[in-house]
């Protein structure tokens, strides 16, 4: 057989001959539909050397978060006068013509740029794209780097340039990361534009020699737990269709690269069959919390919660806490960081004069002169219980407000604080008066939490259902917060009873502990998620379920709005939730 020689197109377009263009964006958040770019930069790269460089800010005409200030360095003020997002764009695509992008975690920019092209009536070339984290999670292994962040895989490769959130040094560094990558694609014979593309998405060996692992894993909802060789539990997941979900683990469409590692690492697949997609989702939240699997990342530790606790002892003070302990006190949350709490607890202080030091404080201790005073009480934020120029009966009229606050009626808060954004943002303090309304937000989302938690938890039992998804209905029995079973009406069935009968016979007995939730936030998360979901019908219900008059769940709406609303704030009064 005579052999064919092939021609350079079969061969690709050599690395070494493409010109990329790599790209960095700064943003107002993460969304592309809702938020803006507030610098670009680019460098122009061939043959491993700089031909042209691109930055600039951006005034994208949508306020810039404080948070993202602190991130960036970025502030209002700097994009003032900044070139506006067509003429931007202009430019870029004018400087990128003809080239590849490159950007890391590329989807992100791309769709950005995408985004704004398309809002201001460009047309997106057709521009092929790596990404320099996709071919980190395929060259470099986890003994090598921690993680496939930039800042990582900048040290890792020495990069000349230091990221640091501004959009042309992190393109700079990002150059670097690219060379170092292209080097060791040439250890897995990749030479080609073409081949670097599919290397980037291809399943990995491992991932081919493990197809076999989901050979017998059944369909229908359930939980899918990854071995090793002796039986270790390494990753747990869940999933309605747990054959599918399993099996997509073994192709291109995995390319987180912990998880890849993971499956080169597995040896088996266990999985547990449930009745319902609830039963499988909470059932992965307490294997994951009961085995701590090293390559599962969420819900983990829910033990490590955040609580802000208004303390029950003569003079209550407000404390952040890892339990939500079965006492006299007061809870809010759970908080996704300490970072929320301290913005909750600013602002129950800017409306409750409570005392902020952590010194024991009894009335014999004020008696005796062994307490201390701050300066707290000369700007008006305390009222001096320490030294006694407040009595206990005074201050305990501040700890009722702030009781009520926290379990019930969150409108005094609210109100106070509308009116110090509102005089913040007519004096043009527009960044103030955000940071002010995060605060409130950040008090409101976790008063909702608390309120509908303990509404839950105070039920014995709830049983409700829902349409199946192949019609009959789920069942569910719900004991103070916790799930204690579930059950399947099936299609057609002549009566409902028997079938509630029988799921609240075998339900889980739940009994008092020290913690004030019989079941873990995440766990109690899901199941409301359930119960609000359509079509849901409360079977039987001991006990009362309801959310207090004014509490924080009326304020919902708006609690999202203050979070998403793009719009600067200017002291709109008429969409003031009191």
């Amino acid at each position: 057989m005579q052999g064919v020689q092939g021609t350079l197109d079969d061969l690709g377009t050599p690395l070494a001959e493409v010109t990329f263009t790599v790209v960095d964006l700064e943003t107002t958040g993460g969304s592309a539909d809702e938020c803006g770019i507030t610098e670009i930069g680019a460098v122009k790269v061939r043959g491993g050397a700089v031909i042209g460089e691109l930055g600039t800010l951006v005034d994208c005409g949508l306020p810039i978060p404080p948070f993202i200030s602190v991130l960036t360095g970025i502030t209002q003020q700097m994009v003032v006068g900044a070139p506006r997002v067509p003429e931007v764009l202009a430019s870029f695509l004018e400087f990128a013509r003809g080239t590849v992008l490159v950007a890391h975690n590329a989807p992100f920019d791309v769709g950005f740029l995408k985004a704004a092209c398309a809002r201001h009536g460009y047309a997106w070339p057709a521009f092929p794209v790596l990404d320099t984290a996709d071919l980190a999670r395929r060259v470099l292994t986890r003994e090598e780097v921690p993680d496939r962040k930039l800042g990582t895989l900048a040290r890792f490769f020495r990069a000349s340039t230091v990221p640091d959130h501004r959009a042309l040094a992190d393109a700079r560094a990002t150059v670097d990361v690219l060379h170092g990558l292209l080097e060791r694609l040439g250890a897995f014979g990749v030479a080609s534009l073409e081949e670097a593309k599919s290397f980037a998405k291809a399943p990995t060996k491992e991932q081919q020699a493990k197809r076999h692992l989901a050979d017998a894993v059944p369909s229908g909802p359930g939980v899918y737990l990854f071995e090793d060789a002796s039986g270790e539990i390494l990753y747990i997941g869940k999933s309605g269709d747990l054959r599918t979900r399993v099996r997509s683990y073994f192709t291109a469409s995995e390319t987180r690269g912990r998880v890849r590692e993971m499956v080169g690492i597995a040896e088996r697949v266990r999985t547990i069959p449930c009745p319902t997609a609830l039963e499988a989702e909470i059932r992965e939240l307490r294997l994951i919390a009961a085995h701590k699997p090293r390559y599962n990342r969420r819900s983990k530790f829910p033990e490590r919660a955040i609580w802000l606790k208004l303390t029950d002892e003569a003079f209550p003070r407000l404390s952040v806490v890892r339990e939500c302990r079965s006492d006299e006190a007061a809870y809010l949350g759970p908080f996704p960081s300490a970072g929320s709490a301290e913005e909750a607890r600013a602002a129950l202080y800017e409306t409750t004069p409570l005392r902020q030091c952590n010194q024991p404080l009894t009335e014999r201790r004020i008696a005796a002169g062994k307490t201390h005073t701050c300066a707290l009480p000369e700007l008006g934020r305390c009222g001096s219980p320490c030294d006694g120029r407040e009595t206990p009966e005074a201050y305990a009229g501040h700890v009722a407000l702030a009781r009520a606050a926290m379990t019930g009626d969150a409108g005094p808060v609210v109100r106070a604080a509308r009116g110090r954004i509102d005089r913040l943002a007519g004096e043009l303090r527009y960044e103030e008066a955000a940071q002010r309304r995060d605060r409130l937000a950040a008090f409101l989302r976790a008063a909702w939490r608390a309120q509908r938690f303990a509404a839950l938890a105070a039920c014995p039992e709830l049983v409700a259902a829902r349409p199946g998804p192949s019609g009959g209905w789920e069942l569910a029995v719900i004991r103070r917060g916790r799930l204690a079973a579930t059950g399947v009406i099936p299609p057609g069935a002549p009566r409902y009873r028997p079938y509630v009968d029988a799921c609240v016979a075998t339900a889980e007995t739940v009994l008092d502990g020290p913690q004030r939730f019989a079941a873990g936030p995440e766990e109690m998360d899901c199941v409301l998620r359930w119960l609000e979901s359509p079509g849901v019908r409360l079977v039987e219900v001991t006990g009362v379920w309801s959310c207090p008059v004014g509490g924080a769940e009326g304020m919902r709406a708006w609690i999202d709005g203050a979070y998403g609303d793009p719009k600067p704030y200017a002291g709109r009064r008429g969409d003031s939730p009191v």
